[in-house]
């Protein structure tokens, strides 16, 4: 209470503490000057001022500052009171209270900043969500690569045991025979023979299947009636599979047409049996089923392809089934449930790499104890049947006649002089003369010549910036109606031609039996 006419300020013990005063029970009196000096000197003006306005008006107090209280240390404080006046309006009493504003002032404060912050993380939020962002994209780059190298050193060390093995056959064959030739030992000689013969057959089996898996071997797509195919195959696959496992070929009504290579179609159609059938060591039933499948987006989404018709080769069984982390590796090259020794674990990839290069895609649909189904989905095709004679795509001059057997003059063209030594030769054998190229600038000079050539058998991968088929087309407008024997190994589709070949073209892969080379020779000059 401020007795205004003497200034004297009677204060109790809380208020007296907060202005540095010492406490007391009971209250006391100070001067109003002597209570002011505990105001903060930045404050004191404003403080001054109000009390003049509230003393000149006769009106209500309430004013914020800053006193010091008994350790030096400012407080915020609140004073709130009223001007009491006598019968004359004169100012008599001040009546008031002290509200202590540290712990609102705190509250506010921290009010304040978190304000603040969440102003500052607002303004920055974008530029750390991308910060963020690019950090697990670089973690999810590092997982994937780590990934592509544990795969490669999977595929490296299958691929180093598999081939280690077919070298020690062949390579010990040929051991045997030299020294069985050195022993005049002739009749052992066959023997050792067929055994190098049969690794090597291996050995071109396993790189086809390599091939396929990376989507790089060379096909041949055709018109094909899928249920067709499977028909000529039932009876094999029946007794591939053997007498304890049913096998039931379900085709669609009005299937539709694949443009697929029925040749490497059948062998994925068998290794999916073969599969089928190790899954049933008790014997069970496989199912091989066709439809015709409408994708639209969403669906072909989820199979990974483009939205479309296609149609759907399925192989199911009634065997042990697959766990999740099992499909989820069955595709990756070496991965296998077999025991070692009983399986490549390259069969399932082929056939993945096969779909994929054939503009389809393959799934898998399994679980524990209740069997599996493996479905291989192909484009459809919408061009004119071709009719069967037509398939093999002779490009004869219908006035020039036939070559007869040993007349024939070939051109060869490959890099490699082993294989081109062995091409040569068998081309002389059936009598036929024979030159000979290099590279691609070398083949496309003697086919730009006047010189008689019947056939050209060329390598697709050639030096000297020009590959095989640069060169044929190149020397199409000379000799439009040569036919031509492409040999390949490895060969991206766009090289052959988008994966179709022009009628008069053929492929055949290496490594490749000198039988073969002589019979597709003999029916591409021929006809027969």
């Amino acid at each position: 209470m401020w007795d205004i006419p003497n200034g004297q300020v009677a204060v109790d013990e809380g208020f007296a503490g907060v202005f540095g005063l010492p406490p007391s029970a009971d209250p006391v009196s100070y001067t109003i000057d002597r209570l002011l000096e505990a105001v903060h000197p930045d404050d004191k003006p404003g403080v001054d001022a109000a009390i003049a306005a509230c003393l000149a008006d006769l009106g209500h107090y309430r004013h914020q500052y800053r006193v010091r209280g008994h350790e030096g240390r400012y407080a915020w404080v609140e004073a709130v009171g009223r001007v009491e006046a006598d019968a004359q309006g004169q100012a008599r009493r001040f009546p008031g209270v002290l509200l202590d504003l540290e712990a609102r002032r705190a509250v506010e404060a921290e009010r304040d900043r978190v304000t603040d912050e969440l102003r500052r993380l607002t303004d920055t939020l974008e530029q750390r969500v991308a910060d963020r962002t690019a950090e697990l994209m670089h973690a999810e780059e590092q997982l994937r690569q780590a990934q592509k190298m544990e795969a490669v050193g999977q595929l490296t060390g299958g691929l180093a045991h598999d081939f280690n093995n077919l070298l020690a056959g062949i390579s010990g064959s040929l051991e045997m025979i030299g020294t069985r030739l050195a022993q005049g030992r002739f009749a052992e000689v066959e023997k050792y023979l067929a055994m190098a013969q049969a690794a090597g057959r291996r050995a071109a089996a396993l790189t086809h299947r390599l091939l396929a898996f990376s989507r790089r071997q060379t096909l041949d797509p055709r018109p094909t009636d899928i249920n067709d195919l499977i028909n000529g195959m039932a009876d094999l696959v029946r007794r591939t599979v053997g007498p304890a496992i049913a096998v039931e070929c379900v085709g669609a009504a009005g299937l539709w047409t694949a443009l697929v290579d029925a040749s490497q179609l059948e062998n994925a159609l068998l290794n999916l049996c073969l599969n089928a059938r190790d899954a049933m060591p008790d014997g069970g039933r496989i199912t091989i089923e066709t439809a015709n499948r409408w994708f639209d987006a969403r669906s072909a989404d989820a199979h990974e392809i483009p939205p479309g018709q296609y149609l759907s080769l399925c192989v199911s069984d009634t065997g042990v089934g697959m766990s999740a982390d099992v499909i989820a590796k069955a595709f990756d090259p070496f991965f296998t449930t077999k025991p070692l020794g009983q399986g490549t674990g390259l069969g399932l990839s082929m056939i993945y790499g096969f779909a994929k290069q054939s503009g389809g895609h393959a799934r898998i649909y399994s679980e524990e104890g209740s069997g599996t189904t493996v479905c291989i989905y192909l484009p459809r095709y919408y061009g004119a049947e071709q009719a069967q004679g037509e398939l093999s795509g002779h490009f004869m001059s219908a006035t020039d006649p036939a070559p007869a057997p040993g007349q024939g003059t070939v051109l060869v063209v490959d890099d490699e002089p082993l294989v081109r030594m062995l091409v040569v030769t068998a081309l002389e054998d059936m009598g036929h003369h024979v030159l000979e190229a290099e590279d691609g600038a070398q083949g496309l000079k003697i086919l730009q010549s006047d010189a008689p050539i019947d056939m050209l058998v060329t390598d697709v991968g050639l030096p000297g910036g020009m590959n095989g088929r640069q060169m044929v087309d190149a020397a199409r407008s000379h000799r439009p109606a040569t036919p031509v024997l492409f040999i390949t190994g490895y060969a991206e589709n766009a090289i052959i031609g988008s994966g179709h070949l022009e009628p008069g073209m053929q492929i055949l892969t290496k490594p490749f039996a000198v039988g073969d080379l002589e019979q597709r020779v003999r029916t591409m000059l021929t006809g027969r």
